[in-house]
């Protein structure tokens, strides 16, 4: 019996915490999920009423606009050149630097041109021999004519001919020495690399001290007057486009707005996007690069959408509310959202308001009062959101 009553106080001394300390974790955990805390019956309480006071109102509106669709592009060049070397010689000078503008038939690149030089004349001289010898075979040719036809018996048939094949073998080797002369000169003239045609440097891709060989780029050109912007439009309006319609572009860093054309629609659609390439012709002008942002718009119908002032949106944080005048001239606080800025101060409401509501314009030069102007907006019990 002593043994079971040691036996039962041991567990109670053991037992006894982890049961007390349970018990505790149990009413702390119903304490933080608000058990003990009294709750708000579902429903509605009376908002705060603000009354209108006289402040000035505008009624919200159904306006009709044109729909359009922006299309973000790059400019481009339609025509693009790149100067090559056509021999295998060091690079002596480079004359341009990139952005520079150039003209046809500007030397843009000199190459080291001894070995071609050395060429050149080596043909000269040659053919400064063989034309010496040709005159000589035709002298000869000419003496054994005439006594063949005056002394037909001092001059055989074979010494004629013989004589005839000399000249024709010396006038046929001074034919091809001037071909290879004029072949020196034209390798030679090609140490001058001169601009195809007119237009803007775009990269310079080598240096002097380079080596070029044949077929390298070593400028890149394109045509500032065939600059366009190519974006990707989707399908259902790129098929709505033809060649020729004017449509107009957006350039973001200068700030411009300029009427282009379309001047290409490749016909073939990105399968990812779902969209053509259409590239729009702009007008010249020097301020305008290869590679700057574009965006194209365009029309795509007609759409209605809520307007109204500016100032009657007041802005707490990142939203956006108005105040909406009731019937009993009293005021109701709601969040809207907001898209794009109209004219004249004016923004497009995309939700929150309905058209043929007052709302409450409040004035730059005249601020709403303090205690309206930092008041929450009034919140139905039990509902979890704002109106």
């Amino acid at each position: 019996m002593e043994r079971v009553k040691a036996i039962g106080r041991v567990l109670l001394v053991r037992v006894a915490p982890l049961v007390l300390g349970l018990a505790v974790l149990i009413i702390v955990i119903a304490y933080l999920a608000g058990i003990f805390t009294p709750k708000i019956p579902p429903g509605e309480s009376p908002a705060a009423m603000r009354p209108l006071a006289g402040r000035p109102t505008q009624t919200v509106r159904l306006h009709t606009k044109d729909y359009i669709i922006e299309a973000v592009g790059k400019l481009g060049a339609a025509e693009r050149t790149f100067v090559a070397s056509k021999l295998l010689a060091t690079i002596r000078q480079v004359t341009v630097n990139a952005g520079e503008e150039v003209n046809q038939g500007d030397i843009l690149v000199r190459l080291e041109s001894d070995e071609y030089d050395a060429r050149l004349q080596q043909a000269k001289e040659a053919l400064a021999g063989s034309q010496a010898l040709l005159a000589e075979a035709q002298t000869a040719f000419d003496r054994v004519a005439q006594l063949f036809r005056t002394s037909p018996g001092t001059v055989t048939q074979g010494d004629y001919d013989q004589a005839l094949a000399r000249s024709g073998a010396a006038e046929a080797e001074v034919r091809r020495l001037e071909q290879e002369v004029a072949e020196a000169q034209v390798l030679l003239s090609y140490a001058e690399i001169k601009a195809p045609k007119s237009g803007r440097i775009v990269k310079r891709l080598a240096e002097p001290g380079d080596t070029a060989t044949r077929g390298q780029a070593l400028l890149e050109i394109y045509d500032a007057r065939s600059l366009r912007l190519e974006a990707p439009v989707p399908e259902q309006l790129a098929v709505q486009l033809a060649l020729g319609d004017p449509l107009t572009v957006r350039i973001d860093a200068l700030n411009e707005m300029v009427e282009g054309t379309v001047d290409e629609i490749e016909p073939q659609a990105d399968v990812l996007s779902r969209s053509f390439l259409v590239k729009v012709a702009l007008p010249e002008s020097d301020r305008r690069y290869e590679g700057m942002t574009g965006r194209l718009l365009i029309p795509a119908g007609k759409q209605d959408f809520l307007c109204l002032d500016g100032d009657a949106v007041r802005r707490i944080g990142q939203l956006e509310f108005v105040d909406v005048v009731r019937d009993d001239d009293t005021l109701d606080q709601r969040l809207v959202k907001t898209g794009r800025q109209g004219e004249a101060g004016r923004v497009e409401v995309l939700s929150g308001v309905r058209a043929g509501e007052r709302v409450v314009v409040y004035r730059p030069d005249v601020p709403p009062p303090l205690d309206e102007s930092t008041a929450p907006p009034t919140t139905p019990q039990g509902s979890g959101g704002v109106r």
